[in-house]
């Protein structure tokens, strides 16, 4: 999965650049754009643009660069909120779990792991959903305070802020459960513990599941939640505009009422009547997000992507019926690319290389397997007992063994083959991503970023530019003035 979001970047650039070539906006630069609408009612003063030569409106660097650092302040106590927000879950999960053990209800103790995991799970999801309303309005906030002179910076800076937040807020639980649930629990009559509450460590069958479960709750849930507020929303949001606007009982045909005469709706009205166009970031935001869920924890989840292609599927029919029924038609606005959401995605696909190594070598046995078959001629018995450890004499007064989850010894010390694995799992983590990433970039030097038909109808349009501009020089007939004045100056020199 990893190689395949590397390639998909890779032929994205190049959907662009076509796209770009076709629109002809493959040259568009951020000097050719207009000041904000925004920005000119209240910056502060003007100055000359050096590059138009016009009189524009100003904001100093050195004010927006504090009112940034507020912004990134800001930021930080969001995302420290986050994380008190998952100690809190994850505090919630361990006395959920106290508590079905003391009900002494048989049926609720066998699965008092899965049933705190599940609603700790969906109480994540809610927490998640509620944040994110709150912070993407203090994001608008805070970038329009901070005065961006164009369009494209004041988008870029809103989406940076966006998803920075985002990504802590929807990936932090994930990667919780992945690399650090179990890690730091401890041995019997050793246990660690949080706010005096022992650490909660995985289940029998390891934390795969858990995370499995983690990302369907989110992703889908997720999902689920957008796909009924994009069909919901819309309709309710036009049917009050059409109420707010024309308080008129309308007919099932589309006339209007009025006065007890019926006359025909022009089309003008009607279209007016339609919502405004909120733009794509929504859009944006909701694919980047589950590009970043079907690409980090795939091998924890290989069900993801196909939750995703259904979630597309489905997707594409609502935002065509929303944008072409709901939504007025949006005003065209010029653009090279997809900005800085390209990065992003490239960003996620580092992490997703990653991300999967240490998921194959610290959180699967896919490396302790191995080990043991290489050490034990391909043979896997005995390998449970291979990774329980037992614990001290002194931890039971009657002397009873006690097996847990764990390289260690009797007295609470890790045996040798726990390094080796260590170094194992930490090779493997190396030669995957060098190896990932080295194909990447045999991918990159061999696939073009431009195709190369597009490349030369852009060389063709440049050559036939500059033969235009010689020939327009060429044929340009000479001033009389000036053919008059270098006629007396030769008459005076002579």
């Amino acid at each position: 999965m990893a190689l395949w979001a590397v390639t998909f970047l890779e032929y994205w650039k190049r959907t662009s650049a076509v796209l770009a070539h076709r629109w002809d906006c493959s040259e568009f630069q951020e000097t050719e754009e207009r000041p904000r609408p925004e920005f000119t009612a209240t910056a502060p003063m003007t100055l000359r643009n050096p590059v138009t030569g016009a009189e524009e409106p100003y904001f100093p660097k050195r004010r927006r660069l504090n009112r940034t650092l507020t912004g990134g302040m800001v930021i930080m106590i969001m995302v420290s909120v986050v994380l008190m927000f998952v100690v809190a879950i994850i505090l919630y999960r361990v006395i959920l779990s106290i508590i079905i053990y003391k009900s002494h209800n048989v049926f609720l103790i066998f699965s008092a792991g899965r049933i705190a995991s599940l609603t700790g799970s969906v109480l994540n999801l809610l927490v998640i959903l509620m944040l994110s309303r709150v912070y993407i309005y203090l994001a608008q906030i805070l970038t329009r305070w901070e005065m961006h002179r164009t369009q494209t910076k004041y988008e870029d800076m809103f989406i940076l802020k966006v998803f920075i937040f985002q990504f802590v807020n929807f990936y932090s639980s994930p990667v919780y459960i992945a690399f650090f649930k179990g890690r730091f629990v401890g041995y019997p009559g050793n246990y660690y513990n949080l706010l005096g509450i022992r650490n909660e460590d995985c289940g029998a069958g390891g934390c795969l599941i858990e995370l499995a479960q983690e990302l369907l709750v989110i992703m889908v849930g997720k999902q689920v939640i957008n796909n009924i507020q994009e069909f919901i929303m819309p309709k309710l949001k036009s049917w009050w505009q059409k109420h707010k606007i024309h308080p008129k009982v309308r007919a099932d045909n589309g006339k209007v009422k009025e006065g007890g005469q019926t006359q025909d709706a022009a089309p003008w009205e009607t279209d007016y009547e339609l919502l405004l166009c909120e733009g794509l970031f929504d859009e944006y935001l909701e694919m980047v997000l589950q590009f970043g869920f079907i690409t980090i924890f795939v091998a924890a989840c290989p069900l993801a992507p196909l939750f995703a292609l259904i979630n597309n599927w489905v997707e594409v029919r609502l935002d065509a019926q929303k944008f072409v029924c709901q939504y007025r038609r949006p005003v065209a606005e010029r653009a090279q690319d997809i900005g800085i959401w390209l990065d992003i995605l490239q960003v996620i696909t580092y992490f997703a290389v990653i991300s999967n190594a240490f998921l194959i070598a610290f959180t699967s046995d896919f490396l302790p397997r191995l080990y043991y078959r290489y050490n034990n001629d391909g043979n896997l018995q005995g390998y449970v007992n291979f990774t329980l450890g037992t614990s001290p004499s002194n931890f039971n007064a009657n002397n009873t063994q006690c097996r847990y989850r764990g390289y260690r010894d009797r007295n609470g010390h890790f045996r040798p083959e726990y390094f080796h694995l260590l170094a194992c799992r930490l090779a493997f983590v190396i030669i995957f991503e060098h190896v990932v990433f080295l194909i990447g970039r045999l991918i990159d030097f061999m696939v073009p970023d431009i195709p190369e038909d597009v490349e030369i109808k852009i060389k063709r349009e440049h050559y036939m530019a500059k033969e235009a501009l010689a020939e327009n020089e060429v044929r340009t007939p000479v001033p009389l003035s000036r053919y008059l004045l270098s006629t007396d100056a030769t008459n005076e020199k002579e």
